[in-house]
């Protein structure tokens, strides 16, 4: 049976309670909060986060017939494992993913280090997280508004200077696993259609656009995801 890892991102509460709905749903299925997330040390690299996360399954005894499924950092992620290690990743369901770095508005970024050079700057991140989740239900928009004021937003930063230094256009197209994308098509942060871009260079792969979904449809849309991740496994 495959073996189900959810790897959340710096978005929808930047730690494991992003995926509330999926824990519950598929028995058995393990998502970590990545190191730097609640506690550890932060990952510099797409890299080395795929290096502790192959590791923490290792310590559980999972290394074969994973099917990881992730969101913009956790997507990032799921894609480098399923390039470096083939042989045990069975397949990919990935979301807001690009494979290169993102081409992000200025103020995005500014935002971040506004918030951590003074108190004002976070409020005004903090009072930009229920737009960012407004597709998420209100009891588990608050939970994930609140680990975002315990982890900060020096941790989404760092997060988004992880995924803009990595590029993997080169080797994209070697891809083995199975590969389903998905995207939510009312993102208020309106980015690139980078799923489209991965979508064309890996042969087999599908694509899926949702309505009703942003950024995070693992936690906007459970019932649909939760219904697709299923059907992707039927077929692996």
């Amino acid at each position: 049976m495959p073996q189900l890892v959810f790897l959340h991102g710096p978005g929808a509460g930047s730690c494991a309670d992003a995926f509330h709905y999926q824990l519950q749903h598929f028995p058995g299925s393990v998502a970590p909060n990545l190191p730097g997330h609640l506690e550890g040390t932060h990952c510099r690299t797409i890299e080395r986060f795929t290096e502790w996360t192959r590791g923490w399954l290792y310590a559980q005894g999972l290394k074969k017939n994973l099917v990881i499924v992730g969101y913009t950092l956790g997507g990032a992620i799921g894609l480098e494992y399923g390039l470096d290690y083939p042989e045990e990743v069975k397949g990919l369901v990935l979301m807001t993913v690009a494979h290169r770095p993102k081409n992000r508005n200025p103020d995005t970024v500014g935002l971040r280090h506004k918030a951590i050079s003074s108190r004002e700057g976070f409020e005004e991140w903090m009072a930009d997280r229920p737009k960012a989740l407004q597709f998420v239900e209100p009891q588990l928009r608050a939970r994930l508004i609140e680990r975002h004021r315990q982890i900060g937003p020096k941790c989404q930063l760092d997060d988004m200077q992880a995924m803009d230094s990595w590029d993997v256009r080169d080797r994209i197209g070697t891809l083995q696993p199975k590969l389903l994308l998905l995207r939510g098509i009312d993102d208020p942060s309106h980015p690139p259609e980078y799923e489209k871009e991965i979508h064309a260079a890996v042969p087999g792969s599908k694509y899926v656009k949702l309505s009703g979904a942003g950024h995070f449809p693992v936690t906007e849309k459970p019932a649909e995801v939760n219904a697709l991740i299923e059907e992707f496994i039927a077929g692996l």
